[in-house]
């Protein structure tokens, strides 16, 4: 089978040709890929920007985390009328060594290997994984719908950490992916309004504008309080979240911040921040980090993308197959795209 492979550590992906699985673990089940997105880790590991070190022990290593598919076989410990399910996958495979998983306070593993980072991923045609992370598909969702849930949990865990409640001023820091899919998880929790801000970003800018948003600004060629003048006119932000995953955005956004208003990080910072704990104090402020989100999360985003399947679709820019999925990597690289599905030819 074709895959898209992490071969060696240092910049590039490569297809490869490889062995079908034949054998899997007895709780695990082998999925045939119907869809999986590119997402921005896989951009990092592709460029090999600092943070995915750990991932060496696994390469050659096939890429991919966000997917959909179909069970086609299970494992001897995993009940084999399950064959024929529409899953989604949760890609955080816990050890079940650790004290936290002996506890049986799984979420707080310690030993986690990540699907598609850590043991093999979905860019191929089919994937082997833990019965325990796959997660059922409403009926009549759709493959390259349901292939976005994995972000689209992250997204929602970010407006949870930030508690946005009805009536909020919230600013999104980032028009990639996960910041379109904060804004509309903000906007569901009734927020007042829902100001996203990009840098040379106008293609997914656009594809906010295409959503509804109508409050996006390009700080190309200027400050980020400069050009968020006419909102900051009116007060600053109840709720700020970050999603750029840069540095020197962060003391920029706590300045953008209510007194007693909450800060989310949901962007992986290549190095440390500096910001000024004074004026943080004095303001009541909290920066809070948002990552993973429990499996209570990813059934009401499934909820969620069954009942705005024709809307959430429009962040979807970009489709190709797995031969070609490295147009897509350049694509999402290049700012062009807010989300690249790669289709699996089915049988």
């Amino acid at each position: 089978m074709l895959a898209l492979q992490k071969v060696r550590p240092g910049p590039g992906i490569e297809l490869r040709h490889l062995p079908e699985i034949s054998e899997i673990l007895p709780e695990e089940v082998l999925i045939r890929t119907a869809a999986t997105g590119i997402c921005g880790t896989d951009l990092h590991i592709a460029e090999w920007t600092p943070g995915y070190e750990s991932m060496q022990s696994a390469m050659p290593v096939t890429l991919g985390h966000e997917l959909s598919g179909t069970i086609v076989s299970t494992g001897a410990a995993v009940d084999s009328r399950l064959v024929g399910t529409r899953v989604t996958v949760r890609p955080s495979v816990v050890c079940r060594h650790c004290d936290a998983c002996r506890a049986k306070d799984e979420e707080n593993c310690t030993g986690r290997r990540g699907i598609g980072i850590g043991r093999n991923g979905a860019f191929a045609s089919h994937v082997a994984v833990p019965f325990a992370n796959c997660v059922a598909l409403p009926e009549g969702l759709d493959f390259e719908i349901a292939a976005l849930t994995e972000p689209m949990t992250v997204c929602a865990e970010a407006v949870d950490t930030g508690e946005v409640k009805k009536g909020d001023r919230v600013l999104v820091l980032g028009p990639g992916f996960i910041g379109q899919g904060i804004a509309l998880f903000c906007e569901a929790a009734g927020a007042s309004e829902v100001v996203i801000c990009g840098h040379n970003d106008a293609a997914r800018l656009k594809t906010l504008n295409d959503l509804g948003f109508a409050n996006t600004v390009d700080t190309a060629g200027t400050t980020l309080s400069e050009a968020l003048r006419p909102f900051l006119g009116r007060g600053k932000f109840d709720v700020v979240i970050e999603a750029t995953g840069a540095p020197q955005v962060v003391p920029e956004a706590l300045a953008c911040l209510k007194k007693r208003g909450i800060l989310v990080i949901a962007g992986i910072h290549p190095r440390p921040v500096e910001i000024d704990l004074t004026q943080l104090v004095r303001n009541h402020q909290q920066v809070r980090g948002s990552y993973r989100s429990p499996v209570a999360t990813w059934h009401r985003v499934l909820d969620y993308l069954s009942a705005n399947q024709d809307r959430v679709r429009g962040l979807i820019t970009h489709r190709f197959d797995l031969a070609n999925a490295e147009k897509g990597f350049a694509l999402a690289l290049g700012k062009a795209a807010s989300k690249v599905v790669i289709h699996h030819q089915q049988d």
